[in-house]
């Protein structure tokens, strides 16, 4: 064989395997097309973009919080003798919280009895009726008494004086009688108006005593729940000093921020609904009681205050809510199934059916709509797409489309 010979033989054999490798190739690739075309295609069901009146509603974040909420301080010094109440339990208005040892008080309130009793027996009142007139003081009546006779003995001595049946001595003494009689009487009604005096004050000091004496017993002001406890049993604590924590849970107060352009749909007595992490499937109806006038420059937002009823006591004051308000607001928009939705991403989309196949196509999506959402961008009505089941479609699938 010629060097030649040996060169043509291996490039005859490549060219050779090159053409197997082609002819497998195209082989394989009439059969994936023969695959494609006979793919099966899925059956989906379809639906046309609507227009509906959409009712806006207002979405917002908010906190609950306690109607009311009072720190219970003490208003006398004392000891404390007893706990009524504790951490979380349920009061009404008047119901004891904390006792102090009454002791010290109860002897306050007997010295003040004693010392109006006193000031009552020099005035010569009788038990605890009402304090007779001035006139009737016995130091009065006494005087009175003594003052009249010196006035009728001194009214005698002048005429007898006049008639100069009596001596210009006699007529002084009688003078100098009647003056110091009206002066003692004058000195009676002074005295008998200062024991009155004393006595009222004597009166006050009882009833301050006496309000000490219940002021004890430390009450919760209003029907609530004891929030915290501040106090121990045995210490001794001193006038004003916090005892309890007292929250009104019912109805709770929901406070929340509006963007200002939605200030015309808003307005007191509006319904709104509240929604919390610790009842998730749960809905709690309110109402708008409250409005600021002001916008705040910062937020652009305007406060509101709304009442949730919490008769059951389970919603906590703290807590973050979600809040939807209800509006008459009514605009025209296109709505689709919201299980024709595929999200991917932080990207919505829905699917058409072109030519058999399935095509994406983002969009904008608005407020939920019960089981149908608003498609704010992306979407014209009588647009046909796919309804339902959509999580598994891909772009290009070959579909067969059944019309709802």
């Amino acid at each position: 064989m010629t060097g030649r010979s040996a060169y043509v033989a291996p490039r005859r054999a490549a060219i050779l395997l090159s053409a197997a490798w082609l002819s497998f190739v195209g082989c394989g690739r009439d059969r994936g097309v023969e695959a494609a075309a006979s793919q099966k295609a899925r059956a989906v069901k379809t639906e046309q973009a609507q227009i509906r009146d959409v009712r806006r509603q207002v979405d917002v974040v908010g906190t609950l919080a306690a109607r009311e909420e009072v720190v219970v301080s003490a208003e006398v010094d004392g000891r404390v003798a007893r706990l009524a109440h504790d951490l979380g339990d349920r009061v009404s208005a008047g119901d004891a919280l904390i006792e102090l040892d009454p002791e010290k008080l109860q002897y306050r309130a007997e010295a003040q009895r004693a010392a109006l009793e006193q000031a009552r027996a020099r005035y010569g009142a009788a038990g605890d009726g009402d304090l007779p007139p001035l006139e009737q003081v016995p130091a009065v009546v006494s005087t009175s008494a003594q003052l009249a006779d010196a006035q009728q003995q001194l009214e005698r001595a002048k005429n007898l004086s006049a008639q100069n049946l009596l001596a210009r001595s006699d007529l002084d003494t009688a003078q100098t009688r009647y003056n110091t009689a009206k002066a003692a009487h004058d000195q009676a009604l002074a005295s008998a108006r200062q024991l009155r005096a004393d006595i009222e004050t004597q009166s006050s000091s009882l009833r301050l005593a006496q309000r000490n004496l219940r002021d004890a017993v430390i009450r919760a002001p209003f029907d609530g729940y004891v929030a915290e406890r501040l106090v121990s049993q045995g210490q001794y604590i001193q006038t004003q000093a916090p005892v309890m924590r007292i929250v009104r849970l019912q109805p709770l107060k929901i406070t929340a921020e509006v963007p200002e352009k939605f200030a015309p749909w808003i307005e007191t007595g509006r319904e709104l609904s509240v929604r919390v992490d610790a009842y998730p499937s749960q809905v709690f109806a309110g109402k708008i009681v409250r409005i600021s006038p002001a916008v705040n420059l910062r937020s652009r937002a305007f406060a509101i205050e709304g009442e949730v009823p919490n008769a059951d006591g389970r919603l906590k004051p703290g807590t973050f809510a979600r809040v939807q308000i209800s509006t008459d607001h009514v605009d025209r928009a296109v709505t689709i199934p919201a299980a024709a939705v595929q999200s991917r991403y932080g990207t919505n989309r829905v699917f058409l059916v072109q030519n058999g196949q399935l095509a994406g196509k983002e969009i904008v999506l608005g407020d939920r709509l019960g089981d149908r959402v608003e498609v704010a961008q992306g979407l014209d009505a009588g647009t046909t797409i796919v309804s339902a089941d959509v999580e598994p479609l891909a772009d290009g699938m070959k579909v067969a489309p059944k019309q709802m």
